[in-house]
Parts: structure tokens; sequence; C-alpha cells
């Protein structure tokens, strides 16, 4: 199936508002992503170009780069996280489950909510078999965790032509990888649908720091003015709106600050709830059976 045949063009304007409880007009989700890369393959990034070109191997000092985040920069993040009292889900490697246990206990500690994101850090169209992937993802959270991840978030946002409906038949309730709304949005498989929260590029990390190449401070600024017209837009029905950030990228010194800035800018505003992905399923399940039951 196309990805263009998984769901139809439906503007947001013109559907049948969606109310958050409690009078709340948004819901913001924070996506912590902790990886596993390979020391024997090639690395996901990098941010040293070798000397004399091509993949050296071993590449120590990108794949140092990014086990920096795991041994420091995560912790840095969570104290910010946990000053802010907001409960984050961390998209994890199946494999980094086990590699990195004293994290993976810290999010259980926390309620954190364990999203699927491959069982390494690898393109899911290079995978050798994606259904055995995805299931030793499901398997190594569920047995660290007691229960069965109910989100996906592809490594790099990939997937094949069958991601969703193998998904699905995984047991996989919502997928993070389709970012084209503002809202909560169905895909269709070839059972039944799954669920696609509103992720983000923009306000990503990855993207702003090292393929845009911003200063650092670009991360508050830019999630501050998305926050500002989200809100606005969350006048007539609300939204969704996601922060994503790496150990190694926002983790490092001179950028963390920014992250806490864009946290206390968000949470400023009493009309926003900071929820988890599957908070925020179980919300737009429940909200747009609201809007499809007949009035009397």
């Amino acid at each position: 199936m196309r990805p263009s045949e998984r769901l139809d063009y439906d503007p947001i304007e013109g559907r049948p508002a969606l109310t958050l409880p409690g009078g709340k007009r948004m819901a913001v989700w924070v996506i912590v992503n902790v990886e596993t890369w390979s020391d024997t393959e090639p690395m996901p990034r990098t941010v040293l170009t070798p000397p004399a070109g091509g993949i050296p191997a071993p590449d120590v000092p990108n794949w140092a780069w990014h086990e920096y985040g795991n041994r420091v920069g995560f912790w840095r993040m969570l104290q910010v996280l946990d000053r802010h009292g907001i409960p984050a889900a961390l998209a994890v490697n199946g494999q980094a489950v086990e590699h990195y246990p004293q994290i993976t206990r810290a999010a259980l500690e926390r309620g954190w909510e364990f999203v699927g994101h491959g069982f390494t850090q690898r393109n899911m169209q290079k995978v050798e078999d994606e259904r055995a992937d995805i299931s030793a993802t499901t398997r190594a959270i569920e047995a660290a965790t007691g229960r069965r991840p109910r989100g996906w978030l592809g490594p790099g946002l990939t997937e094949t032509w069958e991601t969703p409906d193998i998904l699905v038949e995984e047991g996989y309730e919502y997928v993070c990888d389709w970012v084209l709304d503002d809202q909560p949005v169905e895909l269709a498989t070839r059972t039944t649908p799954i669920v696609n929260i509103p992720y983000t590029q923009e306000c990503n990390d990855v993207a702003m720091m090292l393929i845009q190449h911003h200063p650092a401070r670009e991360y508050f600024q830019r999630a501050a003015d998305q926050f500002d017209q989200l809100h606005l837009d969350s006048a007539g029905s609300a939204r969704v709106m996601a922060l994503v950030v790496h150990p190694y990228i926002m983790g490092a010194p001179h950028r963390l600050k920014y992250f806490d800035q864009a946290l206390a800018h968000i949470r400023a505003h009493r009309d926003v709830e900071f929820w988890t992905g599957g908070q925020i399923l179980d919300w737009y399940r429940h909200a747009r059976a609201a809007t499809l039951v007949p009035s009397p």
C-alpha cells in the first residue's frame, strides 16, 4: 500500500472539534530517543568526517560522540525533566534496553512510556527481516517493563511499504513516523487501522543541530514559536505538539539550557497537558468517538 493510500486528504479546518478534559487546549509530549550504535558498522550519523574520507572501522570518534549521550547527556536531561515534573516517552532500541540498564531503570522509576524504536539504530528498509526486528524490540521492552509497547517510532522515521501493516499485526496501536498533522489521524492497514500520533521534524534536535547546523539557542526559539502558534490554533480544537531530543545532542553541555527554557515556556501555560503517546492515544479515541455520536 502506498503512503497516499493509507489516509484520505482531510484538512484540519472543518473537522469536528476535539476537546481535552479540564478545559485544556493542547497536549505536549516529550520524546527522548535512546539508541544503540553498533561499533562494527558505519555510524548512523557523524560529527567528524574522517581525515582521509571513506568509512573507517572502527569509527571511534563518532561512536564515542553518541556514547557520551548515554553515559552523561541523558542524566543531565533527566534532571531537567524531573525538575519540571514532566513524564517523557522513551523511544528506545530493543537492544538499548539491555545495553543501558540504568537508563531503563530510571525511566521505569518515573513511569515513562517505552516506545519501540527498532532493535538497533538502523534504517528499517535495510533490516533483513522487518517483522523479526519489530518482534525482538517488543520482547525486549516487555521483558524489562512487564508491558508490551503500544507505540512505535521507526529509526530515522524509516518505514517499508508494509510497516504499518506489520505493526498492527504485532500488537502496536500507534505509530509516530507520519509527520503530517497537528492532531492524531488513522492510517489504513491490511487489517485494522493504526493511529498516527503527531511527532515532529522541525522541533527535533537532529534536524536543527546536525542537519541545519543552527546554534544551540535555536532549539528554544523554535520550540517557543511553534508552541505559540499551535496554542493560538487550539482555540477551537485541541492540538498536539511533540518535542524530540537525543541525549548526545541536547544533553551536550552547551545545549541543555535551551531544552530547559523550552519546557519552562510551555509549562507557564496552565491550559496545556504534558502527556505520553499512550495517554494521547487514549484521549483521542475517546474524543473522536464523542464526535461520531449523533446528537439526540
